[in-house]
């Protein structure tokens, strides 16, 4: 018997010694994450749920390994049951490690672990991102795990965030009554330039392009006949001659006394004028003629192109109409800030505001301060932070990330800034401080190292942006607890002083015009600097500063005489512009009187419906702050278009659709809302005792910005997709003004209008803008809409936002593709349809479903 207990002993044990010989491979490793509940114990909290499934042929260890992930919900600590832990390590960082009871995991074996997260879980770009796995063995290594698995939320008790939450996920039939309204326009009846011009008349007076053409230009606008001598080459292959002699059948290039950045253009049978009072005036009117050529011209060169006879007088309502790139949480390449650049222009907007660096990355280099980029622009497997940063947003383990690492070297800026010059195209640096400054932090963490290492003591103190004896505890939005600048530190103005320096040179260099420079100022968490020696030591000695609240304006007080140095103005979030008091006994935030009337900018984007600060741009503006409308509900290009758990974006401050920057109206938006930031239809009464913009505020309302913040970006596909085409709507309230529906009394008469006038647009982006953009500097991927649907009168009817998009379907379950029956008329076919809408280059958007 002993015999024999022992052979069987032997059984057992052989398996598990020959595992420990062949190493757990841990590609072989399937993960899968979904929703449970949202509203888990009626809490504003999500129950969801990690599955892990052995498909190798050896054990998954017990011990000896974690797997590392970002998620950008806080998970609650302890919260993880089963045999694995959930540890919080930093930002939206987390790693998931066996437990004591862990046992193996044989081949073809699964586990769960359920955890509980603060807030809802909705869509996609929930899920937690940048799987990999680590071994205890090899703690420098990490291993990607591509074998992960989101699975989609259709239970209610997953897609309602808590009771009451009535919007349900976007469907078909949604879609469709919200497109029902629309009417076809033929192409040849819309206007063709958009924004639209203040003056616009067709005379059907055609002028007719070949590469024979010639521009003639004054001597002033050399550079703008460069210009568009360039931008006809790309639709008639051959570059125009630029002269200074007139004949028959020019464009031609004027000098008129008009206002800034106004233009006129004609076009008739003999020809092409353009007339301007500057190269600004003249570039608008050259992005106007290009809107009049047919939108399939950049397909391919054209030997001719019919230009239709028109009378164009314009000028921009706006002198800032802007558009935020963040380009620090994930990275964009140069050649897609060119692309940007190029479709900004096209649609008049002449501020790039570029968001250099945050938590997550710095991207421009600095060189004065190379570990900026050295340290500050990577991200990788590391837990101590030192080479790199670590994985945010799903950038994963490799340090060669393309989104998660990479900055713009000094020739790649100066070239960026020399190309938006070219377009009259002016771009503001974003340097994030003092908060959102963790890549700042560790980038000087690491010189200050470099230069303790060598026994340079006062070297390696000269940019340190943290007090060392700091032990402050905070926790800022994102989750970060070491991200913000010490402001009592001499060194910290030393470190801005130099980046000024070094990002100056660089506009010189390239002969760009600069202003300001933007210094961030948002979402400095509660609890930082208070058991900070130098932030006490400096409430001792300056009299200004009394608490740690008036930090604050300590700071932007010598960030403010930094920037006057240089003769520059102060521009920053809306947080610069506020001062804490209290009212009531309770903390009150007003318009801060240190800057009022000085001249600083600030972007306003809190007018978050229902959260009190609806009127905060108003407010500063009023109390005589220059602002730029930059609201979250309808300029935040980062938030999802619609309710859908196949939707990318954030939804935090409302979904926003296209429509949603079209309607718009800058000086009086409380008009202009129509659904709070759940989708449901608005509780006007939000407004009740708000502050309304005066006719003095209606002067510091400077312009009017959209903003594409990168959390969920992961490159330039996600990016167009994200911005177009409600950049397009953007540029038609930045520039044109305020059409009829937004300004008559009568309600009935403006809702008649508005639909008119929407009507009109979606034509124009479906018949004409998107068409071009689909060629147009090498084609954007921008988002085509879902299809609407229903079943009505024993047929499935269909619909699409933007006409002119082609929807197909199929009814034997497969896919539409671009070779699938064409919708004509409703579908009497019974079973599954689907449907799909197709570019006028053969790419389709999302297919939805339809049962019948």
């Amino acid at each position: 018997m002993r015999a024999l207990f022992s052979f069987f002993v032997c059984l057992l044990w052989m398996p598990a010694a020959f595992a420990q010989k062949t190493a757990f491979d841990p590609q072989k490793l399937a993960v899968r994450w979904e929703v449970i509940e949202n509203n888990y114990q009626q809490k504003t909290q999500t129950l969801s749920a990690f599955t892990l499934t052995n498909t190798g042929k050896t054990p998954l260890p017990a011990t000896g390994w974690g797997l590392y992930f970002n998620f950008v919900r806080t998970i609650k600590p302890g919260s993880a049951n089963g045999p694995l832990q959930v540890d919080h390590l930093n930002g939206d960082f987390f790693r998931l490690v066996p437990k004591p009871e862990m046992a193996p995991l044989r081949p073809g074996a699964s586990i769960r672990v359920e955890f509980v997260s603060d807030a809802w879980v909705l869509n996609v770009t929930d899920a937690p991102g940048g799987l990999y796995w680590v071994r205890d063995s090899q703690p420098e290594k990490g291993i990607p795990l591509p074998n992960y698995t989101v699975v989609p939320s259709t239970e209610p008790k997953q897609t309602t965030r808590f009771p009451g939450d009535k919007p349900g996920f976007v469907g078909p039939q949604a879609v469709y009554a919200q497109n029902k309204a629309l009417t076809d326009i033929p192409e040849n009846q819309l206007p063709k330039i958009l924004p639209s011009p203040t003056a616009y008349r067709e005379t059907g007076s055609a002028f007719t392009l070949t590469g024979d053409v010639s521009i003639m230009t004054d001597a002033a606008f050399q550079r703008e006949a460069g210009y568009l001598a360039n931008e006809l080459a790309a639709v008639l292959g051959k570059k125009t001659s630029v002269t200074t002699q007139k004949a028959p059948g020019q464009i031609q290039l004027q000098m008129a006394a008009m206002a800034p950045g106004a233009y006129q253009l004609r076009v008739n049978a003999d020809g092409v004028v353009i007339s301007a009072a500057s190269g600004e005036g003249i570039c608008y009117g050259i992005q106007s003629l290009k809107m009049l050529l047919p939108p399939m011209a950049w397909t391919k060169p054209q030997s001719s192109l019919p230009v239709p006879g028109v009378e164009v007088t314009d000028a921009p309502r706006f002198g800032w109409r802007a558009m935020m790139l963040d380009v620090a949480r994930n990275f964009q390449p140069k050649t897609q800030v060119l692309k940007l650049l190029d479709l900004m222009a096209l649609y008049k907007l002449n501020i790039l505001h570029f968001h250099l660096n945050d938590d997550e990355g710095w991207r421009v280099e600095i060189p004065s301060l190379p570990e900026l980029t050295a340290v500050g622009s990577k991200r990788g497997h590391t837990l101590d932070n030192k080479a790199f940063l670590q994985p945010s947003y799903g950038s994963g383990p490799d340090v060669q990330s393309p989104t998660g690492s990479g900055f713009y070297s000094k020739a790649d800026f100066i070239e960026i800034l020399k190309y938006a010059a070219e377009r009259h195209i002016s771009v503001v640096p974003e340097i994030e401080t003092p908060g959102h400054a963790r890549a700042a932090v560790k980038a000087m963490d690491a010189r200050y190292a470099r230069f303790m290492a060598e026994n340079k003591p006062a070297e390696a103190g000269q940019y340190l942006l943290r007090d060392l004896q700091d032990v402050s505890v905070y926790r800022s939005v994102q989750s970060w607890n070491d991200n913000v600048m010490n402001v009592a530190l001499p060194s910290v103005y030393r470190f801005l002083e130099t980046v000024t320096d070094d990002l100056l040179a660089m506009y010189r260099e390239a002969g760009a015009p600069i202003q300001t420079i933007h210094f961030g100022g948002d979402e400095v968490p509660a609890g930082v600097w208070e058991k900070s020696p130098a932030c006490q030591a400096l409430m001792k000695t300056d009299p200004a500063v009394k608490n740690v609240d008036d930090l604050w304006y300590y700071y932007f007080r010598k960030v403010n005489e930094l920037v006057r140095k240089q003769g520059l103005y102060l521009y920053g979030w809306e947080e610069v512009g506020m001062r804490k008091t209290r009212l009531d006994g309770k903390a009150h935030m007003i318009p801060n009187p240190d800057f009022a009337g000085d001249g600083v900018q600030v972007d306003v984007w809190n007018n978050v419906l229902g959260w009190g600060a609806e009127d905060l741009a108003y407010k500063l503006a009023n109390a005589g702050y220059k602002v730029v409308l930059s609201p979250v509900t309808n300029y935040y290009f980062d938030m999802a278009y619609q309710k859908s758990f196949d939707e990318p974006g954030y939804y935090w401050g409302g979904f926003t659709d296209v429509d949603k920057g079209y309607y718009f109206i800058p000086y009086d938006y409380f008009k202009s809302a129509r659904e709070d930031r759940l989708g449901n239809p608005l509780d006007r009464s939000v407004f009740n005792g708000k502050e309304r913009l005066t006719d003095y505020g209606k002067e510091n309302i400077i312009g009017i910005q959209g903003l594409l913040w990168s959390e969920t970006v992961l490159g330039p596909q996600r990016m167009e997709y994200m911005m177009l085409p409600k950049l397009i709507g953007l540029a038609e309230r930045a520039w044109a003004s305020d059409p009829a529906w937004a300004t008559g009394t009568d309600e009935a008469a403006n809702q008649r209008l508005y639909a008119q006038a929407w009507n009109t647009f979606v034509n124009q982006l479906g018949k004409r803008e998107l068409p071009r953009l689909g060629s147009y500097a090498g084609g954007f991927a921008y988002r085509i809409p879902t299809v609407g649907a229903v079943v009505e009168d024993g047929a499935v009817r269909a619909n699409v936002q933007l006409p002119g998009f082609t929807i197909r379907y199929t009814t034997d379950g497969s896919q539409p593709n671009a070779n699938s029956a064409v919708y004509a008329a409703p579908v009497t076919t019974k079973g599954t349809i689907k449907l799909r809408a197709f570019s006028a280059q053969g790419l389709g958007g999302r297919t939805v479903v339809i049962r019948h």
